[in-house]
């Protein structure tokens, strides 16, 4: 194996790892190796300990109360939205809405906006790498409004291909939603290009940021995006916790996505009047602790800073590439070059993906088989499933050695 440094400036990974109490746990009797970062992170014990302080000491409703348990809650649940606020370059707090996960962040804007402003006729334009959340939702849209889905292609190197975007983006287009990071071959859309474009055409411009938020710098307005979502639990935050941002004359303009408690602000018999954003959108009691545990979540990142963690993966991505490409029985998919996230897409030739995960996992290795949402990519790579090592903080050079070397284990086991 090639010597390598694990520390830089700003991040030691051992150092980090000792945050995460669950990187002590033994799989199968080995040290575990956790590398399926893209589905969701570790959680710090910064993290663990602020749910644990919420229920202990503060448990209360917001927004419900004058006494001073509410208050208390009431004020760390804002400060959490003024927390993600300031971490994307949002103009207001007000403009972030906690929804459950990216998922409904982006059900929420396909029905609240699309349902009001789509016409019979108007396409929406996604690429062929979008996650499922980013395709679904459209599609239900299509079908009450008669709108048509177009889809950008990518190149044979595994990115977006502009010239098909160009092809594409016409007087028709209402909505281009597109994925910053895909999931599967870790690329980095170029989308403040992309973004002039849209613009240019008049068309609303929707950034799924699940995949590159957690791993370098998001400024919504650099961006150029009406809607971003992203999803805290990827992030080193709880699970339950979704942000959607939007500009605020759009929000204000949209019908709301849930109705009930909080989000109204008049009801009588017949008809009622909508609370002020964000709480418009924010029916019912929300996931108060998880929220209020995302603000140490950001701070854990923000402490370390996004631009150690962007060269923290690059060096862990490229160190993995160069192993598995000595091997002529693996497939990658994750592009050699590029921008991109701490994601390798691969297969072994001939064997199946998730007899694969399986013996890694008796190696105490993590890593994900299967689809990964993105079925329509999977067609266009001219496959059904493909095996994914993602990485982050507390991920080292060593962990990848022993991945390659449970690798190397399984292409034995099925050709003897």
């Amino acid at each position: 194996m090639t010597e390598v440094v694990e520390n830089i400036p700003g991040l030691d990974p051992y150092k980090i790892r000792k945050d995460f109490p669950i990187l002590t746990r033994k799989i199968n009797d080995n040290n575990l190796v956790y590398l399926d970062n893209a589905a969701t992170t570790q959680k710090p014990f910064q993290v663990i300990d602020s749910i644990v302080n919420y229920y202990q000491n503060c448990n209360s409703n917001v927004h419900r109360g004058i006494h001073t348990l509410s208050y208390e809650s009431t004020v760390q649940y804002e400060q959490a939205h003024n927390k993600v606020a300031e971490l994307i370059g949002a103009a207001n707090w007000r403009e972030i809405i906690f929804t459950r996960n990216a998922t409904e962040s982006l059900n929420l804007i396909a029905y609240s906006w699309g349902l009001s402003n789509l016409e019979e006729g108007d396409e929406v334009l996604i690429s062929i790498m979008e996650h499922h959340s980013n395709i679904v939702p459209w599609q239900m849209i299509a079908k009450v409004k008669n709108i048509k889905i177009c889809f950008i292609d990518v190149n044979d190197e595994g990115f977006l291909d502009l010239d098909d975007l160009d092809k594409k983006l016409n007087e028709k287009t209402r909505v281009v939603s597109l994925i910053h990071a895909s999931n599967v071959l870790g690329v980095v859309n170029p989308l403040h290009e992309i973004s002039r474009k849209v613009k240019e055409y008049g068309a609303l411009f929707i950034v799924d940021a699940a995949q590159s938020i957690p791993h370098m710098e998001i400024d919504v307005n650099k961006l150029g995006c009406d809607f971003l979502v992203a999803s805290a639990h990827k992030m080193l935050g709880p699970t339950g916790i979704g942000i959607l941002y939007g500009k605020s004359e759009l929000l204000e303009q949209m019908e709301p996505f849930l109705y009930g408690g909080d989000m109204i602000s008049t009801v009588s018999k017949q008809s009622s009047t909508w609370n002020e954003i964000p709480w418009k959108f924010e029916a019912g009691t929300p996931n108060i602790a998880d929220a209020i545990a995302f603000i140490p979540a950001i701070d854990y990142l923000q402490n370390i800073g996004f631009n150690y963690i962007t060269k923290h993966e690059e060096g862990l991505l490229k160190y993995a590439i160069d192993l598995l490409s000595q091997f002529n029985w693996i497939k990658l998919y994750t592009p050699r070059y590029g921008e991109r996230v701490g994601v390798l897409s691969f297969n072994l030739q001939g064997v199946h993906p998730h007899d694969v995960a399986g013996i890694l996992d008796e190696h105490g290795i993590a890593i994900r088989s299967g689809h990964h949402c993105a079925q329509p990519l999977m067609k266009r790579l001219d496959i059904d499933y493909a095996l994914r090592a993602s990485f982050y903080i507390y991920n080292t050079h060593k962990e990848i050695d022993q991945m390659v070397e449970a690798l190397k284990h399984a292409h034995s086991l099925f050709n003897p």
